[in-house]
């Protein structure tokens, strides 16, 4: 008999604590923040780009003040527009909804990352550094910070995967059910001997723990890979970056098949025989609008790759900074 799946833990809570208007989301954003702070600090000490620790924190500033600006007003702007924000623009930093603290909730991975790239073009542009040699050593300490937001995401009970029958198939609390009636929901529940009670007419259906495959792989390995395979082998500027966000990009693009996608949109391209049912995995051929992103990802991450290489070939990878300046 397939082993049943597991209930969401019951003593995980956005909240911190009850009364206390913060959230464990926040803290997962303070430690990825302060994870690659650490080990850019430790980076850029290692290579000779700067020991200056003012100089790293002005950076720090101006990159986490682009990531959460961009973050949040791609998410409020581009993905969540029925939400009326055009109409209402300062509910996209109130952090209350009908009376209650809920914090600032919707955040826009690739918004950040424009926004990343804002800021640290304006701080190379104001303080006069390589931009590609500042930008290869966050890109080599980002991901693994970027692991407590998925994390963080997971806590939130948010952004759970497709349905499955696979073992550690989690419950989520807060994820849509589906009518018991429809032939695919009955299979399920035949399939993980669930009983639901007879009065129940909608199912809360296991689902893949995708935010826990992103930390995985968009945090933990992709982190390991630049951080031990490329970084000390960077033969020109940008190195890092062309290869950060090619590998985002892959990573992601795996990680799709098992995160939720939006059921009214379903699957931008859809091949073969078998008609696809957005609610879990049933073909790779089957791709989502963000496996397209992805896919363009690592096409740019490749275009940068060569770029970089036949424009800066002779330039030092690392050029230290004049402490003077």
């Amino acid at each position: 008999m397939t082993p049943a799946a597991l209930d969401y833990p019951k003593w995980l809570s956005p909240q911190i604590a009850p009364g206390i208007p913060i959230r464990w989301y926040g803290i997962m954003y303070l430690l990825a923040f302060a994870t690659t702070f650490l080990l850019f600090r430790y980076e850029a000490r290692r290579s000779g780009l700067t020991t200056d620790g003012d100089l790293i924190a002005s950076f720090f500033y101006w990159v986490i003040l682009g990531a959460l600006l961009g973050a949040r007003l791609f998410y409020a702007l581009v993905i969540d527009e029925a939400a009326g924000y055009l109409q209402r623009p300062w509910l996209i930093v109130w952090p209350f909804r009908n009376g209650s603290f809920v914090g600032i909730q919707g955040m826009s991975y690739h918004g950040g990352l424009l926004g990343v790239i804002a800021g640290s073009t304006s701080f190379s542009l104001v303080r006069k550094v390589n931009l590609l040699a500042w930008g290869d050593t966050l890109a080599v300490a980002a991901p693994l910070g970027y692991t407590f937001g998925r994390i963080g995401n997971f806590i939130n009970g948010e952004l759970a995967g497709r349905v499955t029958t696979v073992p550690w198939g989690v419950v989520f609390p807060q994820v849509r059910r589906y009518p018991l009636e429809s032939g695919w929901v009955a299979e399920i529940v035949e399939a993980k001997a669930m009983n639901p009670a007879d009065t129940v007419l909608m199912v809360n259906l296991p689902r893949h723990p995708s935010q826990l495959y992103e930390a995985l792989l968009e945090g933990v390995v992709l982190w390991m890979l630049l951080w031990f395979a490329f970084r000390p082998k960077r033969p020109f500027p940008g190195f890092c970056v062309a290869l950060y966000v090619s590998g985002y990009g892959m990573a992601r693009f795996l990680a799709e098949y098992f995160r939720a996608t939006d059921e009214a949109m379903g699957y931008s391209i859809t091949l073969g025989d078998r008609p696809p049912l957005p609610q879990f995995t049933t073909s790779a051929l089957h791709l989502t609008p963000e496996q397209l992103v992805s896919l363009a990802m690592i096409a740019a991450g490749m275009l940068l790759l060569a770029f970089f290489r036949i424009t800066r070939p002779h330039e030092p990878v690392v050029e230290t900074f004049d402490e003077t300046v």
